[in-house]
């Protein structure tokens, strides 16, 4: 079975020992602790770390671009990438328990309300998912109105995604995920009545240690560094929009505003005269004789 299936295998945070003998509470069965351990050791390494500092030096210039009162960050390593957000409830859910503490939860059931966070960070984590439409939906439902997505992944269009072609086969982190397309994710997004705010590439080396270079300078903004749509990494800004709803007002037939009063005419005080109303019609006029009584 690919790794991403063994990802996708959640249980209901349940208490379960690892190969150390260690009592661990997850989100994950057992065997997919082994998968999350291996990721996380990738992202240790030094061609890991370099991903991770570029990520955050591109989030650091980023969120405190978003307001509101409630941040959550959803990631495969337990870093938390949202230290330069002003947002004060901040917090990281975790697919198990950490020294760091934090919610425990699995990230298609999330213990949070409908329209409950201002922003969401979704760092990887759809890169190892078995249905990543399905925690997008999730997540699309805990965001407000107007609260903003950010979401890193890998770009299968990039050095590599070629070489996840061939080190794909060997099963080892990062490779065993899967990386998915800048454009088709915008496209899921898009359902779920987000719009894309931007989409921001980086890491044009191969992916070895040795030629990764140094981390991009972001201290002068995001959109001031090279951003071309092969880059290895991207960071997608997607901000919620919903449809306001019209009240439908009933349509009222024109109506004359003086159509039916009378007019009253003049008096001739002889004794014989009556008083007589017009109806504003031409049969209903006077015409302004006496009436006489027949004998």
């Amino acid at each position: 079975m690919r790794a991403k299936e063994h990802y996708n295998s959640f249980s209901d945070n349940a208490r379960v020992v690892d190969l150390t003998g260690h009592e661990r509470m997850t989100s994950l069965t057992d065997d997919a602790l082994p998968i999350l351990d291996g990721i996380r050791q990738w992202f240790a390494s030094d061609l890991g770390q370099h991903v991770l500092k570029t990520e955050s030096a591109m989030l650091e210039q980023l969120l405190p671009g978003f307001f509101g009162y409630h941040l959550a960050q959803f990631s495969v390593q337990e870093k938390p990438l949202f230290q330069s957000s002003t947002i004060q409830n901040k917090v990281v859910v975790n697919l198990e328990n950490t020294a760091d503490g934090g919610v425990v939860a699995q990230p298609s059931q999330l213990p949070f309300a409908n329209d409950s966070l201002d922003v969401v960070v979704l760092h990887h984590l759809l890169d190892f998912a078995e249905s990543p439409q399905e925690i997008l939906r999730e997540l699309a439902r805990v965001t407000l109105p107007m609260g903003h997505i950010v979401l890193v992944g890998f770009n299968p269009m990039s050095l590599w995604g070629l070489w996840k072609a061939f080190a794909g086969v060997k099963g080892n982190p990062p490779w065993n995920g899967q990386f998915i397309r800048p454009g088709r994710l915008m496209d899921w997004l898009n359902l779920l009545n987000f719009k894309i705010d931007r989409a921001q590439y980086a890491i044009y080396r191969p992916p070895m240690a040795r030629y990764a270079g140094r981390v991009e300078d972001y201290s002068g903004g995001v959109s001031r560094n090279l951003n071309l749509p092969n880059g290895s990494v991207y960071v997608i800004v997607a901000q919620k929009h919903v449809g306001s709803i019209r009240p439908v007002r009933p349509v009222w037939a024109p109506r004359p505003a003086f159509g039916r009063l009378s007019v009253v005419q003049n008096v001739n005080h002889d004794g014989l005269t009556s008083v007589g109303h017009s109806t504003g019609h031409p049969s209903g006029q006077s015409t302004g004789q006496p009436r006489r009584e027949d004998s």
